[in-house]
């Protein structure tokens, strides 16, 4: 069943600003762009660009005042969950180029803080078993609080306070997975069920089937979405790859609303 996606923000900029924004839904070959339509406030200039590893758009912008944008689309997604547990890990050495950055640490992910964790209390398991547990691991110990986390908090911020936002949830989780030697990236997105509904938040880890072949599969460890129920916007090493909104000056958020449906 198709995705409908509703997206209005607006924001101020008392001076000429450089904007960055990613907020469309990607067009790929597991989810399929119905429809789409974004409207803006007239500005001086705004072009599209290639988003990280090639997977949606970032929308550059140029503006001073008052800029209210609205997306809407239609989004058919065809992607299919993987059983975690029949998916294997990928030797090191056997990683193709574009999984390679998603082993090291980035800006909210110092995953090597956490490999005497994961390797202490997840003795024995391999491959998509070992990352239902830990994914599982999170759902137990963390608490979903609205408001609790910032832009400056990471992982190991997370890992301490045991609670957070889906941003922190998947920040967790890509750690965990890095410190198992397992690529792991951020993926943004939008999903019908996230309560109190805004940009959603996952996982996504490097494994592969049976048969050798490698693919990246989607993990929530909120529990709000599933790989039939999100439209991805973007992937990076964090969330700093894919913020909704990055500014290169002074811009204040007015207002954010976000509608999505089956």
């Amino acid at each position: 069943m198709p995705l409908s996606l509703a997206t209005r923000l607006s924001w101020h900029c008392p001076e000429p600003t450089d904007i960055l924004l990613q907020i469309e839904a990607a067009a790929e070959a597991d989810q399929r762009l119905i429809e789409a339509a974004l409207e803006h406030t007239p500005c001086a200039s705004l072009r599209r660009v290639a988003a990280q590893d090639g997977i949606g758009t970032r929308i550059w912008l140029h503006h001073q005042g008052l800029f209210e944008v609205t997306y809407r689309a239609a989004v058919e997604v065809s992607r299919a969950a993987a059983d975690l547990g029949g998916l294997i890990a990928v030797a090191p050495h056997q990683l193709p180029g574009e999984a390679v950055p998603y082993l090291l640490d980035s800006r909210y992910c110092a995953a090597s803080r956490f490999v005497p964790f994961v390797e202490e209390g997840f003795e024995g398991l391999e491959g998509g078993e070992k990352i239902r547990a830990l994914r599982d691991w999170i759902a137990a110990h963390y608490r979903y609080v609205s408001g609790s986390s910032n832009a400056q908090t990471t992982a190991v911020d997370s890992f301490v306070e045991g609670r957070g936002v889906c941003r922190d949830f998947a920040h967790t989780l890509i750690c965990f997975a890095r410190a198992a030697a397992i690529p792991a990236r951020f993926a943004s997105g939008y999903g019908p069920k996230v309560k109190p509904q805004d940009f959603h938040a996952v996982a996504e880890v490097y494994l592969a089937d049976a048969a050798g072949q490698g693919g990246w599969h989607l993990v929530d460890a909120t529990g709000m979405v599933d790989a039939a129920t999100f439209a991805r916007i973007g992937v990076g090493r964090d969330a700093s790859d894919t913020s909704f909104l990055t500014s290169f000056g002074n811009a204040e958020l007015r207002s954010m609303e976000i509608l999505v449906s089956e």
